[in-house]
């Protein structure tokens, strides 16, 4: 479906291929709301889940679980209307000075202004792989940025921390849109972002530091777990140049001012 404000966005998450454990959806069992004093909700049984933003806090919520492989998919609702100044998070992330993190901010913009979404990928806590793109084209399903694992050349690839799904709303209007040019309206506040129909396949990282996965699993070849053998074929390298081409408004790789030194080596070898 084509993405605008108003309405819905499917996000998935792509850790690396394994064997997953389904797990069923519901933010009762699956989240704990970390921070906001009330304002982050948890409704209808369990099928869905609001952030609130106001001049006082945001607020916040965390995954129950950690995930070391699996697909996970988010479906949101960002903040209608005029959201500049706000920023609506959905990431996961290790804990730690070395930590692996992946990263999708979605920058909130005047009445009629497309999102911005600002990638990040960090692994044994080095970041600075930003990439951003405006948000006015058809997001499910299509690729959008892909990390490749090129530890044979000497670079870090987020596969060995469990990490926790994160997701907050909170302002950043001294930064997010426009480099902090255009405020929060607050008289149009609360801010509120909506999540429903999440989704895991994921190998759970339990309390005796094991995964829940076996690449013995009967279920390997299961129509559920399809996305152990996902890939970008031809027609998906086509797609994500597309998109590259058309919506992205900012790469890391292309920032000489930025890297005088030298690009980052994986800019070269992706």
């Amino acid at each position: 479906m084509v993405f605008r404000p108003m309405l819905l966005l499917n996000i998935g998450v792509v850790l690396n291929s394994f064997v997953a454990l389904a797990l069923a959806g519901n933010f009762n069992q699956d989240f704990d709301i970390t921070w906001g004093d009330g304002r982050a909700k948890i409704l209808n049984d369990g099928k869905l889940l609001t952030l609130s933003l106001d001049k006082t806090s945001g607020s916040g919520f965390r995954s129950k679980q950690q995930y070391l492989f699996g697909k996970i998919d988010m479906q949101l609702k960002l903040v209608p209307g005029n959201s500049a100044g706000t920023v609506t998070t959905y990431y996961l992330s290790s804990l730690g000075s070395t930590h692996d993190e992946i990263d999708f901010e979605f920058l909130g913009n005047l009445s009629g202004d497309p999102y911005i979404l600002h990638t990040n990928v960090f692994t044994q806590g080095k970041g600075n792989r930003e990439q951003q793109f405006y948000l006015c084209f058809f997001v499910d399903g299509t690729p959008i940025r892909e990390f490749k694992n090129l530890e044979t050349n000497g670079i870090p690839f987020p596969k060995s921390q469990p990490m926790w799904l994160y997701s907050s709303l909170w302002d950043a209007e001294d930064w997010a849109t426009r480099g902090g040019l255009v405020k929060t309206d607050w008289t149009q506040a609360p801010f509120i972002a909506s999540y429903q129909n999440f989704n895991a396949q994921a190998c759970v990282w339990g309390s005796n530091n094991s995964s829940s996965c076996s690449s013995n699993s009967n279920n390997s070849n299961s129509s559920t777990n399809s996305w152990l053998t996902q890939s970008l074929d031809t027609s998906g390298q086509a797609r994500i140049k597309w998109v590259q081409k058309n919506y992205m408004i900012y790469n890391y790789c292309t920032d000489a001012k930025r890297f005088p030194q030298g690009f980052p080596p994986e800019c070269s070898l992706a």
